[in-house]
């Protein structure tokens, strides 16, 4: 009897990509994107969801393809990503993709140049392709330190801009990522 992977499937430009589902905490549309300055390129910037700051991966950026406006259909994949949640902006999320091990294949060899430290394998399902993500993989050691540094920077902003708000009683609004990079006034780090 074979094995069935389940996973949540999205589409980044005309991929369509894979994680396994416990990986992915829950799925929602793109909030307001708060910028942090000196943030690697991939970093779009952080959310507040619930209460908590969660810094944002842009999907089309970490694997190298150009960044398009927003969208009705993009949305944001929160994981679990040893013990860190991160959001992960995606094209569009799909429903619930159960894979039989009989109709996954390892990665071939042209994606082993490109995507090897995070693809892990190639699924079919019907007429399409699903590009298995080790979710573990997609940012390294390194990276991950940089996105946990930008949290920090982002609460400490958000702690001090509260007690500035709690002692003028003025509230201090950022301005959303693209609309300041189209107006100038941030330099994207």
């Amino acid at each position: 009897m074979s094995t069935i992977l389940q996973l949540v499937g999205f589409k980044v430009d005309k991929e369509f990509f894979g994680v396994p589902i416990d990986k992915v905490k829950e799925i929602v549309r793109v909030p307001d994107i708060t910028a942090v300055p000196d943030t690697p390129d991939f970093l779009e910037g952080v959310i507040n969801l619930r209460g908590r700051i969660v810094p944002v991966v842009d999907m089309r950026t970490r694997i190298g393809l150009p960044t398009m406006e927003r969208v009705r259909t993009n949305r944001v994949l929160i994981l679990d990503i040893e013990s860190r949640t991160v959001g992960l902006i995606v094209d569009s999320a799909s429903e619930i993709l159960k894979l039989p091990d009989e109709q996954i294949e390892s990665t071939p060899e042209l994606v082993s140049s490109v995507g090897a430290e995070y693809v892990t394998a190639v699924g079919k399902l019907d007429d399409k392709l699903i590009v298995l993500v080790d979710i573990m993989r997609l940012l390294s050691a390194d990276e991950m330190g940089r996105l946990d540094a930008a949290r920090k920077k982002a609460e400490l902003t958000a702690s001090t801009g509260k007690a500035l708000e709690e002692k003028t009683g003025k509230t201090k609004k950022s301005k959303p990522r693209k609309k300041a990079l189209k107006e100038g006034t941030e330099q994207k780090g």
